[in-house]
C-alpha cells in the first residue's frame, strides 16, 4: 500500500491533506530525514511532526466506558469516540465497538478494526462470559440465583429461554452477574423479570480479560498476550 493511502487510512486526513503534509516536510523517518510520497518505508519508521504513527490496522483496545457515553459514531450527545484520539474515528477499516454497553452502563468495552476478531469475540461459539456488577433498587429476594441458573427464564417479548447465568449476591442490593450470551439490555431485563430494577450497572470482565485499575474514560491498546488472556481460561 502506498504511504499516502496508508497514512490517510489511519485518519490523519484525506489523501489530498496527507500529500500537503509531505509538501510541507512534516513527514519524516525515525532519523528525521524528510520523506517523499513515493518513498518505500515501513510503518514503524514514519514520523509525522516528529511523532510515530498511530498503530496500523489490526488495532484492538480496551476502554473503561463511563456512564453517559453512547456506543455509536452518529448519535447525538457524548460518544465513546470522544474519549479516543480524534483520528481513531476516521480510520479505515473502521474502529468499532465489540458489542455495546448502553448509555447508562459503565465498564469494560472492547474496540477493534479487525473484523475477524470482532466476529470471534461476539460469536456464541466463543462462549466468552461477561461479568457485570449490579446495584439494585430493592433487596434481593434470595431466589434470583436459582432462577437465573435454571435455563428456563424467558424475557418479555422473547420466545427462547435464556442460557443459564450465575448470580453472586455481594450485599442485599448488590450482585455480580455472569452472562454467556448478549441479548438486548439482558442484565437489566433479567432483574426486571425477577421483580427488581437495576439502579447502576458496570461490566468488569469479558472472558479472561478484566478492566482492572483502568480509570473511567481511559483506554489502552491490547497486545497478543491480552488476547490470549481474553480467550484463555476464565
Amino acid at each position: 500500500m502506498k504511504i499516502v493511502k496508508h497514512i490517510a487510512n489511519l485518519g490523519y486526513g484525506s489523501r489530498k491533506q496527507v500529500m500537503a503534509m509531505f509538501r510541507e516536510g512534516r513527514v519524516a523517518d525515525a532519523a528525521g530525514e524528510v520523506l517523499y510520497a513515493d518513498d518505500p518505508v515501513d510503518h514503524a519508521a514514519i514520523r509525522i511532526d516528529g511523532e510515530p504513527l498511530d498503530p496500523p490496522p489490526g488495532l484492538t483496545l480496551m476502554l473503561h466506558k463511563p456512564v453517559g457515553y453512547t456506543c455509536s459514531t452518529k448519535d447525538a450527545g457524548r460518544l465513546i469516540y470522544d474519549l479516543l484520539p480524534p483520528r481513531f474515528r476516521l480510520r479505515s477499516p473502521l474502529l468499532s465497538s465489540v458489542g455495546r454497553l448502553d448509555r447508562d452502563t459503565s465498564g469494560l468495552l472492547l474496540m477493534t478494526d479487525d473484523g475477524a476478531l470482532l466476529h470471534r469475540i461476539v460469536s456464541p461459539k466463543s462462549k466468552l462470559p461477561k461479568v457485570y456488577e449490579a446495584t439494585l433498587a430493592q433487596d434481593l429476594r434470595g431466589d434470583e440465583a436459582a432462577l437465573f441458573a435454571s435455563g428456563t427464564l424467558m424475557l418479555d417479548g422473547e420466545d427462547k429461554p435464556l442460557l443459564p447465568a450465575q448470580l453472586e449476591a455481594l450485599s442485599p442490593r448488590q450482585a455480580r452477574l455472569t452472562l454467556h450470551e448478549g441479548r438486548y439490555h439482558q442484565a437489566r431485563r433479567m432483574f426486571a423479570a425477577a421483580g427488581n430494577h437495576v439502579a447502576a450497572l458496570h461490566r468488569s470482565r469479558i472472558g479472561g480479560l478484566a478492566q482492572g485499575d483502568l480509570p473511567a474514560g481511559e483506554w489502552r491498546i491490547l497486545g497478543e498476550q491480552d488476547l490470549r488472556v481474553l480467550f484463555g481460561a476464565f
